[in-house]
């Protein structure tokens, strides 16, 4: 699609703030007002529109279409993006650890315990570890609590969450992403940790590598919009 538009603004609107080309402000994929909470998140979608050249790349829409999904389908039905979630509190990566006779073991406790310690300091909550494969149940009492911490979050920190802990395979690493402060490189290294082993061991694959970086990079943005959409 060629570029259509010459000015973008961001504009107040009730609610919120939202993006206008020449004037017109942006509807969501489903047609809704795309009207995001924060100035800061807006400027930063307009910049997306800002850097397109005479063609329209539709996949350097990150943040817009992270906005639209909170918009036309999180905020439509919060619930379910809950019960989306909380099931990876009961596979959550960090849980399941190598035997601890295992060198991998040794990396995943320097990695994972203290993000591990941290969550269930943050949120107040008790989480089951386990060596190998075989599923451990969590206790009702976390569950209950993590749907609860999930309960308080608005659709656009529910939207990015889904899309971090869809990347870490982790409930845990996605809430803390969510923190003040928090590192996405560090926290999706950790979450990674067990690729990253095999492939020291056996070699770096191109492919791999490539789709280790995509990843990342949508784990920073998925970070970046659940940050903007916070600040004033």
């Amino acid at each position: 699609m060629k570029r259509f538009y010459k000015e973008v603004a961001v504009e107040e609107a009730e609610g919120g703030f939202r993006v206008a080309l020449d004037g017109r402000p942006i509807r969501t994929q489903g047609g809704t007002a795309q009207i995001v909470s924060t100035r800061a998140l807006a400027e930063a979608m307009a910049d997306e529109w800002r850097a397109q050249a005479d063609a329209i790349d539709p996949q350097t829409f990150v943040l817009r279409d992270l906005a639209d999904y909170a918009i036309d389908h999180v905020a439509r039905d919060p619930a379910a993006s809950v019960a989306r979630l909380l099931p990876y509190a009961e596979t959550d990566t960090l849980c399941y650890r190598a035997d601890p006779d295992e060198p991998l073991y040794r990396r995943q406790q320097k990695l994972w315990e203290p993000l591990l310690q941290a969550a269930e300091a943050r949120h107040r909550v008790r989480l089951e570890r386990a060596s190998g494969v075989v599923h451990r149940a969590q206790p009702a009492e976390t569950l209950a609590r993590l749907r609860k911490v999930l309960e308080t979050l608005d659709p656009f920190e529910l939207a990015a969450l889904e899309t971090l802990i869809s990347l870490a395979a982790s409930l845990t690493i996605g809430l803390l992403a969510l923190e003040p402060g928090a590192s996405p490189e560090a926290l999706f290294a950790a979450a990674n940790c067990e690729q990253d082993w095999q492939a020291e061991q056996w070699g770096w694959d191109m492919q791999a590598e490539d789709g280790r970086r995509l990843r990342l990079e949508a784990f920073r943005q998925a970070t970046a919009f659940a940050r903007l959409a916070r600040e004033g």
